[in-house]
């Protein structure tokens, strides 16, 4: 696989003409999302409780968002209020995806999916990966889990959910408005409004956003070697080149956050949930090796004391977690004792 693959087409994200089949395809694709949303609407086919508070984490767009660091900022703000959240993901990319399973901080990311591993080890909290996810959510609700987070799941409309958040790139947003595959649109945009919180990942912390949008910072000032020892402050690679690996939605999101940081960079690029192997590495220059924490989950198995990981915290405004958990005590009543 190339190390600059890329499943997005160059016109989803700018003014270049769309090709003809895809612009067909976009209206037989559209045509059955609203067939299925007017199903759902009319009662023909209807959402499936959990037994527990459900939130949904996820966009309208195909690719990366920052929905992973939100879930994990979710998971840390609902467990200090008193909840024991779990998380249901389909995880994509795992070897067996057919095949529901639990994930913890020691399951091998082949089998549970990068995020949701990712989402274990940084939480320790209780995560079942399942296609059918009603069939996750109240897995985590026998398990004794009191709210469910269900990440990546805005589409997944079997499952009843009492909050919706969607999360933008605020760097791509909806791209050239169009539904797939002529564009990056998985809804139309009108979507949007129904959800009750809408987040964006803005580019940098200046950046503003729209009315009613909430905003969304990632921020990152460490690299943890995947072999163990002292972290390294990023601002101490400033001057130095390095290899940026990123194998996410928007890989030019990552590299733009260390070129921040002074940090000169040889981009490597690949498409969403790559499975690394050594060879990937194999670039011909012995620098630092700067990656996503979602792939550095799945490079430990080979990587060198040059390996680092650069992990990032989501940070919202106060009154984002003010408005989430007063909805939530609204629609599902404050925390259960967890069974």
């Amino acid at each position: 696989m190339s190390r600059t693959a890329s499943r997005t087409p160059e016109y989803w994200f700018s003014d270049a003409a769309v090709p003809l089949p895809a612009r067909a395809l976009s209206g037989v694709y559209g045509a059955l999302v609203a067939l299925r949303q007017r199903f759902y609407r009319w009662g023909l086919l209807r959402p499936k409780r959990a037994e527990v508070p459900v939130i949904v984490v996820g966009n309208i767009t195909a690719g990366g968002t920052g929905k992973t660091p939100l879930t994990i900022a979710l998971v840390e703000r609902l467990r200090a209020a008193g909840y024991k959240p779990g998380v249901a993901s389909r995880g994509y990319g795992r070897r067996d995806e057919g095949t529901p399973r639990w994930v913890d901080a020691q399951t091998p990311p082949e089998e549970g999916g990068d995020e949701p591993v990712l989402i274990a080890r940084q939480t320790g909290i209780r995560v079942r990966v399942d296609r059918d996810r009603v069939a996750a959510a109240r897995a985590l609700a026998e398990a004794g889990c009191n709210v469910v987070i269900c990440d990546d799941g805005l589409q997944h409309y079997r499952l009843h959910r009492d909050i919706e958040i969607e999360v933008i790139d605020g760097q791509r947003r909806y791209g050239n408005g169009r539904l797939l595959p002529a564009g990056p649109l998985r809804e139309p945009v009108e979507r949007a409004a129904g959800c009750d919180f809408r987040v964006v990942n803005l580019p940098a912390p200046d950046a503003e956003t729209g009315f009613g949008e909430w905003p969304m910072h990632l921020h990152a000032d460490v690299a943890l070697p995947l072999r163990g020892g002292r972290p390294r402050a990023l601002a101490a690679f400033a001057g130095q080149r390095v290899h940026a690996v990123a194998g996410i939605g928007n890989p030019a999101r990552f590299f733009a956050m260390l070129k921040g940081f002074g940090i000169a960079v040889v981009p490597h690029a690949y498409v969403d949930h790559h499975d690394y192997r050594a060879d990937d590495f194999e670039f011909g220059s012995e620098l630092p090796v700067l990656m996503t924490e979602k792939d550095a989950v799945k490079c430990a198995g080979f990587a060198t004391p040059w390996f680092y990981s650069v992990p990032v915290a989501a940070r919202l405004p106060e009154a984002f977690w003010v408005g989430l958990l007063e909805k939530l005590a609204t629609r599902a009543g404050p925390p259960q004792t967890a069974r």
